[in-house]
C-alpha cells in the first residue's frame, strides 16, 4: 500500500486534524440470563489520510496528557502548550512546516474568538467556541475547531454521505459514513517473545520474592511482518467494525473505533425505545445523550446527525432539572438531568436518571462522531450529575447481583471482533480462570486504579516498584512518568526517544513488556506497542510506540489505556471497590 507523505500532507495535518467515522453497526444483545448481561462492543475507524503519523501521535499524546493530569490531580497543560507541542513536532519532522506555522500563527490568532483565547487553562474542554475554517489544497476538510490543532478532534463534513440535519430533532436518520475498513492479511500466528519469568516485587535488594506465574502474550497478531496491514487500512479508509454476537448471555458487543481507538455499545432509551450508541468509558462516571434542543458549543447550530432524546421522541421522558457539566480529555457537554426508561440488553431500568446535553462541543456533535452519548463506568462518586451509574442502578433494582462491569476489548488485527461488556458478572469464556487476580481499588477519587507490582521486559524486572495504574478504556495509549517510560524503552532493542514524550521502536520488535498486578504478570502483545508506522510506506521500519511519557515530576501513577487493556479481561466491582484482571483465552 502506497501512502505518500508529502509536504502538503504535513501542512494539512497541522492546519486541519481529521477524524472520520463510518456507519454505526448495531449488534443485537444475546438472550438474557439471570443476573448477568453482556453488550457487544463496536469499533470505529479513524480516517486520517491527510494526517501525518507524527501529528496523529501528538494528538493522542495531547489528549492523554490532559487526561493523565486530570486523573492524577495535577495541573493540566494549557491549550497554547498543547498547540506548541504539535507545532514543535511538525517542525522537527519537516523544517518547512515549522516556518509555515510561524508565518500563520499571528494572523490566525487575531481571528480566534474570545472564548478560545481565554481558555488558557484548557482544563478538560476540547472545544470552547466557534469553529474556524481552514482551507488547504491538500485536503477538502473544513470546519475544524481551533482546539483540534492540539487534540485532533476536527470534523470533515464533506466526507459524510446522507447527513440529515434538517429533519426533526430526535428523529433524523444517521448519515452513511465513510467506508468500512478493508480486509487485510493478518492471519499470522504470534511469534513474539513472551515474558517467561516473574517480576521482583521485593522492597529491599536481596529480599525480593517472586510475584507468581509467568506472563504470556495474548492474541494471534504478530510483529514478524511489521505493522499490521489491516490496521494501516483502518487508519486510512475509516469505517466502523461491528462486533460479533456476544458469547455470554445478556451481553452487548463492543465495536472497535479505528485501529483500536474506542469501543461502542448500543442501548435502548425512551417510549417507544430508540437505539442510542454509547462510547463506554471507565475513566468517567456520567451517562448522557444529546437533547432534542441540543446546540453545538459556541454556535446556534444543532448537534449533528445523531439520535436525540426529549418529549417529542419519548412519552416517558421527564426532566428532573438538575444542571450538570462534564468535561473530558477532549470535549465538553452541559445540560440537565432527566429520567426515562433505559433497556440494557433486555434489562429494563424504568425511570433511570441520567443527563441530556443541551450543549455539546464539536468533539461530540460532529456528524462523523459514531456515538450519540457516553456511558461512564467509574464509581458514581465521580459523577458530575450526582446519580448512580447504570451498573449501580441495575444492582439496586435486583436486575444483576452486583454492580460489576467486565470488559473484553478486541484487537482489530486479530479479526475476531469479539469485544463485549458484561454487567453483573464475568464472561468465563473470555479468560483463563487460573490467572484471575482481584485487587483493591486504590483511587480516592472514583477512578479504577490498581497498585502495580512492577514492570518487566522479556521477563527481566525493570525495578519499577511502588507504582499504580489507572485502568481507562477511554484512553488509547499508555502514559507513564518520564523516567519509567525511558526505562521501558531502554529495554526494547532499537527504541529511541523523540525528546517530546514519544518514542519509536522497530515495527518488527518482539519484546514482551509485562505489567504486574496482584502477584501476576500480564504481558502486552508486541503488536499492541505499535501505534503507527513512522513512514506509512514502510511497515517494517520504525513505528511510534504505544507507550509515551507524561510530564509530572515525581509521579508514580501510570495511565493505562487500551494498549494494555486489549491484553487482559478487566472487571470492576463497584459494590466491593475492587478490580479483577485475567489473561485472555
Amino acid at each position: 500500500m502506497q501512502l505518500p507523505v508529502s509536504f502538503s500532507v504535513l501542512l494539512a495535518s497541522v492546519l486541519v486534524s481529521l477524524t472520520l467515522f463510518g456507519d454505526v453497526a448495531i449488534a443485537a444483545p444475546a438472550k438474557r440470563d439471570a443476573k448477568t448481561i453482556t453488550l457487544p462492543l463496536k469499533r470505529t475507524h479513524q480516517k486520517r489520510t491527510d494526517v501525518h503519523p507524527q501529528v496523529f501521535l501528538q494528538q493522542h499524546l495531547n489528549r492523554s496528557l490532559k487526561r493523565y493530569a486530570r486523573l492524577t490531580g495535577n495541573v493540566q497543560p494549557s491549550k497554547r502548550a498543547l498547540q506548541d507541542k504539535l507545532q514543535k513536532r511538525m517542525a522537527a519532522t519537516d523544517p518547512l512546516i515549522g516556518r509555515a506555522n510561524r508565518k500563520r500563527s499571528q494572523p490566525e490568532r487575531r481571528h480566534k474568538n474570545k472564548s478560545q483565547d481565554e481558555n488558557a487553562g484548557y482544563d478538560k474542554t476540547a472545544a470552547s467556541g466557534s469553529s474556524s475554517t481552514a482551507n488547504s489544497s491538500a485536503s477538502s476538510v473544513s470546519n475544524s475547531t481551533d482546539t483540534s490543532l492540539a487534540t485532533g478532534n476536527s470534523t470533515d463534513t464533506g466526507s459524510v454521505k446522507g447527513s440529515d440535519t434538517t429533519g426533526k430533532k430526535g428523529k433524523g436518520k444517521k448519515g452513511n459514513g465513510a467506508g468500512n475498513a478493508g480486509a487485510g492479511a493478518s492471519n499470522s500466528t504470534d511469534t513474539g517473545a513472551s515474558a517467561s519469568n516473574s517480576i521482583d516485587t521485593g522492597a529491599a535488594a536481596g529480599n525480593a520474592t517472586s510475584t507468581g506465574a509467568a506472563a504470556s502474550t495474548s492474541g494471534t497478531s504478530s510483529t514478524a511482518e511489521g505493522f499490521p496491514e489491516i490496521d494501516l487500512e483502518a487508519q486510512t479508509n475509516g469505517g466502523l467494525t461491528a462486533a460479533n454476537a456476544p458469547t455470554a448471555s445478556d451481553s452487548l458487543g463492543l465495536d472497535i473505533e479505528a485501529n483500536d481507538v474506542g469501543y461502542i455499545a448500543t442501548v435502548q432509551i425512551g417510549t417507544p425505545p430508540q437505539d442510542f450508541n454509547f462510547l463506554m468509558d471507565t475513566g468517567s462516571a456520567d451517562m448522557w445523550v444529546g437533547s432534542e434542543d441540543c446546540t453545538t458549543q459556541g454556535t446556534t447550530q444543532g448537534c449533528g446527525n445523531h439520535t436525540f432524546l426529549g418529549n417529542s421522541s419519548s412519552s416517558s421522558f421527564v426532566e428532573v432539572g438538575k444542571q450538570f457539566q462534564v468535561t473530558y480529555g477532549t470535549g465538553q457537554v452541559s445540560g440537565v438531568t432527566v429520567s426515562d426508561n433505559v433497556n440494557i440488553a433486555g434489562l429494563a431500568l424504568d425511570n433511570h436518571t441520567f443527563g441530556v446535553a443541551n450543549v455539546e462541543s464539536t468533539d461530540f456533535s460532529a456528524d462523523t462522531v459514531p456515538f450519540d452519548g457516553l456511558m461512564g463506568l467509574a464509581l458514581s462518586t465521580l459523577s458530575e450529575e450526582g446519580v448512580d451509574t447504570p451498573p449501580e442502578s441495575l444492582a439496586k433494582q435486583g436486575l444483576i447481583d452486583e454492580a460489576i462491569a467486565s470488559f473484553k476489548i478486541s484487537r482489530l488485527s486479530d479479526e475476531k471482533n469479539d469485544g463485549e461488556v458484561t454487567f453483573g458478572g464475568l464472561d468465563a469464556s473470555k479468560f483463563d480462570a487460573s490467572t484471575l487476580v482481584t485487587v483493591d481499588n486504590v483511587s480516592e477519587d472514583g477512578f479504577w486504579e490498581a497498585a502495580m507490582d512492577g514492570v518487566s521486559a522479556d521477563g527481566q524486572d525493570l525495578g519499577l516498584q511502588g507504582r499504580s495504574a489507572i485502568l481507562d478504556t477511554g484512553t488509547t495509549l499508555i502514559i507513564a512518568p518520564q523516567a519509567d517510560a525511558d526505562a521501558v524503552h531502554a529495554a526494547i532493542p532499537g527504541a529511541q526517544s523523540d525528546g517530546q514524550g514519544g518514542y519509536t521502536i522497530p515495527c518488527t520488535s518482539n519484546t514482551s513488556i509485562a505489567l504486574g498486578f496482584g502477584g501476576a504478570l500480564f504481558a502486552i502483545n508486541p503488536v499492541d506497542l505499535l501505534f503507527t508506522p513512522v513512514d506509512p510506506n514502510d511497515p517494517t521500519g520504525d513505528c511510534v510506540s504505544g507507550i509515551s511519557a507524561g510530564e509530572i515530576d515525581g509521579a508514580t501513577t501510570w495511565l493505562t489505556g487500551d494498549v494494555f487493556l486489549k491484553n487482559v479481561y478487566l472487571s470492576v466491582n463497584q459494590n466491593k471497590n475492587q478490580i479483577s484482571l485475567a489473561t485472555l483465552v
